[in-house]
């Protein structure tokens, strides 16, 4: 899928023993060394920020996440948690936590379940069954419902087709059949749209997006606007915007999570933390082709301290 580029990769000189001791050390008496914590957490891979937690317990009887949870605080600490996870127990956190008490987070399960591809889910739905021994297909079928419950269980079935392989005369068919589902008819039938969106390799839907607007005079995305409405919607955009550009997509997510009055600091943890190991290089290239500014500037404007200087160091 084109090249896309992350921000982190694996230490070339990584030691476990010495990280572990490192951190030890910047937790230990009076106050917290912050320098030392957010160069450990943003120069080392998932994998290589796990064996430094595994190294810590050995040599100190302790969790790691146990000893940051009392030396940091907010945002910071919120940030530092999050990498010490490994992403697919991360997401099936935050996937939790907007399931969790009254109400749900729709957005949130949008935001993760529409963009991870199918090795990402099953990871997700594994860690989400050893960390709260709950099902996650079952959590979304309780805690959502209509059509946007429909199209997320379909995603959660991870069975989108690998490969890049493009058949030109199914993409015709699935344009006519998307045409007949919303634009073609009184009304709109999600089923159509639910089975080609959550099915097609990207590559796919992109001829399909091409067939689609030859055959309407229309983009996808517009027909979705005037054919469906609020939370399936942003489902459908969602899983829309992947198969286009799914790097500009996240640069855009991030770019609301900071316009206007307020940031939505989780939304920003989200996604470097997520993106950082896979695509966050080619997040900041498309955010500044965008919008003509720096991620970098823009979220040293809209955040302080700890926290800024550690996702800043994130988008190295």
């Amino acid at each position: 899928m084109g090249n896309f580029h992350p921000t982190i990769r694996r230490h070339h000189d990584f030691d476990a023993d010495r990280d572990a001791k490192k951190t030890h050390k910047a937790c230990k008496g009076m106050g917290t060394d912050e320098k030392v914590i957010i160069e450990l957490l943003s120069t080392r891979s998932s994998d290589q920020r796990q064996q430094m937690k595994q190294s810590y317990k050995a040599l100190y009887g302790k969790d790691l996440e146990e000893v940051l949870k009392g030396e940091l605080s907010g945002n910071f600490e919120k940030t530092a948690l999050a990498l010490l996870d490994r992403p697919c127990e991360y997401d099936a956190r935050e996937l939790r936590k907007a399931m969790k008490g009254a109400g749900t987070d729709e957005s949130v399960l949008i935001e993760v379940l529409c963009t991870r591809v199918n090795q990402q889910i099953a990871a997700i739905k594994d860690a989400y069954k050893r960390i709260f021994d709950r099902d996650l297909e079952s959590d979304v079928q309780s805690e959502t419902s209509g059509c946007l419950r429909k199209i997320l269980l379909s995603v959660l079935k991870a069975n989108r087709e690998e490969g890049l392989e493009v058949n030109a005369g199914l993409a015709q068919k699935d344009a006519k059949d998307l045409y007949e589902a919303g634009e073609g008819r009184w009304g709109t039938d999600e089923s159509a749209f639910n089975r080609i969106l959550a099915q097609r390799n990207y590559m796919q839907l992109r001829a399909t997006f091409v067939a689609y607007k030859s055959l309407t005079g229309k983009d996808i995305e517009d027909t979705i606007k005037s054919e469906t409405s609020g939370d399936l919607e942003k489902a459908y955009l969602t899983l829309v915007k992947c198969a286009r550009d799914c790097q500009e997509y996240f640069a855009t997510r991030l770019y609301d999570a900071m316009k206007g009055a307020g940031t939505d600091e989780e939304t920003l943890i989200r996604i470097l933390v997520t993106r950082a190991e896979i695509d966050l290089q080619t997040i900041k290239e498309k955010f500044q082709k965008m919008y003509h500014k720096s991620l970098a500037a823009a979220i040293q404007s809209d955040t302080s301290g700890d926290f800024r200087k550690l996702l800043v160091a994130l988008l190295h």
